[in-house]
């Protein structure tokens, strides 16, 4: 077993499963660009060594898993927060390129950009005190095209409407029923059986495994017209420049609830 440590996440090997740990714990993960670059290197360097499983993890016992998108990173001004270069999509783009199953062992709370990370994820095998909370809207922050899509490819429309809009966690459990979780587990079964599945899909072809997730990943893309992308950033320069956003940041920081007043 080989073995790394780096500032804002833990690496190790074992039998051609990598393992990543979050490990953050001043600002509970949160996807700040420095985390997310060490991940990102984390990745390319398993990708070198061939590694054929990855679990993405918190340290055992957390309360949160992450804490979601790094709020102090945001723009305070007139600029679009989530673009195509900022660091969590692209270490979303990472994860969906991966050319190996990337499995995401949580435990504790799942919260905002965080959310769309595990469910990037090929599957996600979670704790009973898990929860999964995605929310833009009561931080006044418009979510991008390729957050929403991804999300939408990982759930039905109805429950990315209903997490989206009540901005309000939901259980492991309700996890499990709408299809974020592949498995719900007592947090001390958690990581025996993440370790299970991975033993499983090492018996199995890693080329075939490779081919299967692109095909998946080319097959759940939606195209979208050059009218439907400028009308939608037409929509999101709107809120970049609303009064609103700026609360929405404020608030966070002072610790409070923000009031919005749709302008």
């Amino acid at each position: 077993m080989s073995e790394s440590t780096a500032m804002l996440i833990e690496t190790s090997v074992k039998n051609h499963i990598g393992t990543i740990t979050l490990n953050d714990r001043k600002t509970l993960n949160s996807l700040s660009s420095s985390l997310i670059k060490e991940l990102l290197d984390a990745l390319e360097d398993f990708r070198d060594k061939a590694i054929r499983v990855v679990i993405l993890r918190a340290r055992s016992g957390v309360k949160t898993w992450s804490a979601g998108h790094n709020v102090g990173e945001l723009p305070k001004h007139a600029r679009d927060p989530l673009t195509y270069n900022d660091p969590l999509r692209v270490v979303v783009r990472k994860i969906q390129e991966y050319p190996a199953p990337v499995l995401a062992m949580i435990e504790g709370g799942v919260w905002g950009g965080a959310c769309e990370l595990a469910m990037a994820c090929d599957m996600v095998i979670a704790a009973e005190n898990a929860t999964f909370a995605i929310t833009p809207a009561r931080l006044g922050v418009p979510y991008n095209l390729s957050g929403i899509q991804n999300m939408m490819g990982s759930v039905p429309l109805v429950v990315v409407k209903e997490m989206l809009f009540r901005a309000t966690p939901i259980s492991a459990q309700r996890a499990y029923e709408v299809g974020i979780a592949n498995y719900v587990l007592p947090v001390e079964q958690l990581e025996a059986r993440t370790f299970e599945l991975a033993q499983d899909m090492l018996a199995n072809s890693s080329l075939v495994i490779a081919l299967l997730k692109e095909e998946m990943h080319v097959l759940a893309a939606q195209a979208l017209t050059v009218e439907i992308f400028e009308r939608i950033q037409a929509v999101r320069r709107i809120i970049y420049d609303s009064d609103d956003y700026q609360e929405g940041i404020r608030s966070f920081f002072e610790k409070r609830k923000p009031v919005f007043k749709g302008k």
